[in-house]
């Protein structure tokens, strides 16, 4: 029997992975939302719409959501009209956001009397591959549930990394998301410093691009940086900051100290308070250029020049 899916959060990523759902055979029930292209979309090649998070779990066996955190994630579940009013017994919830771990195990501990299994999977890669089913996914979930979600999750993820039970996929993601927001960050004040002592962005790029310190982040940070592809990696510096406050919620709660967790998080926070939460996570160079009184866009394009 093929699962129902529900998905809730069609942004950048849920889109592309809700496409895949549904062209894969999977009859798929959607939540509208305010943006209604990805909707209008998905109903066309055979979603449902319905209007409510419990009208979701009532059509779903699956349901993932993709949205900003764990406070959204929170609303979805509990309120009055959300998952947990719809819920039948064997519902599976998979939260695919980024959010706290320490609320993703409360969530998961309040379902499972009810017999809802609640579970993490958030996500790698770019809107671009949640398009063409290539994401990855680091998921939590009890073991007796892996079975049935892993194929359901392979329809629009590449790979998919089951690293133990609800929460623990969200810490593991928390860590990950540190590694690529301090490269970010450290590119930030590289390009800066290089700058300031002669060196064009595209020079810096011409010494590391090849080397030990290449990688596929790097690359889709420096193709805003050289060719001004705003598309590059369209992940917000908001979404940055928010994940950079729950790594150091998490290292706090362990009894950790973070002080490069500190700093990483603290150049998001200036770029939020700048006004720049909308913007993407590469942008964060020109940030930090402007801090530095270089116009690094201007600098790279006469470079290239």
């Amino acid at each position: 029997m093929t699962d129902r899916i529900g998905f809730i959060g069609l942004g950048y990523m849920g889109h592309g992975m809700a496409k895949n759902l549904v062209e894969k055979g999977h009859p798929l029930t959607v939540m509208g939302h305010r943006n209604r292209a990805p909707v209008d979309d998905l109903i066309k090649r055979g979603a449902k719409e319905v209007k409510s998070a419990a009208e979701v779990a009532k059509n779903s066996d699956i349901v993932f959501l993709c949205v900003t955190g764990s406070a959204e994630v929170e609303a979805l579940v509990r309120r009055a009209d959300g998952l947990k009013a719809g819920a039948q017994k064997g519902l599976i919830v998979v939260d695919c956001s980024t959010s706290d771990p320490n609320s993703t195990m409360a969530l998961a501990a309040e379902l499972k009397p009810i017999g809802v299994s609640f579970c993490d999977a958030p996500l790698g890669g770019t809107p671009q591959q949640a398009e063409e089913g290539k994401l990855s996914a680091i998921v939590g979930c009890d073991a007796e549930v892996w079975p049935r979600l892993e194929p359901v999750i392979g329809k629009w993820a590449a790979k998919a990394v089951r690293v133990g039970a609800p929460g623990d996929g969200h810490k593991m993601k928390l860590l990950m998301n540190f590694l690529a927001m301090g490269y970010a960050a450290i590119y930030s004040e590289a390009l800066a410093v290089a700058q300031k002592v002669g060196l064009s962005a595209q020079t810096f790029d011409s010494g590391i691009r090849g080397s030990r310190m290449d990688c596929g982040f790097y690359q889709t940070f420096f193709s805003y940086v050289l060719e001004r592809n705003r598309d590059a990696h369209k992940f917000t510096l908001k979404n940055a900051h928010k994940d950079m406050k729950y790594l150091a919620a998490m290292a706090q709660s362990a009894g950790v100290a973070n002080p490069v967790g500190g700093a990483v998080k603290n150049y998001y926070a200036m770029a939020e308070a700048a006004g720049l939460a909308e913007d993407f996570v590469p942008m964060l160079s020109d940030f930090v250029a402007g801090l530095n009184g270089i116009a690094l866009a201007q600098s790279s394009k006469q470079a290239a020049e």
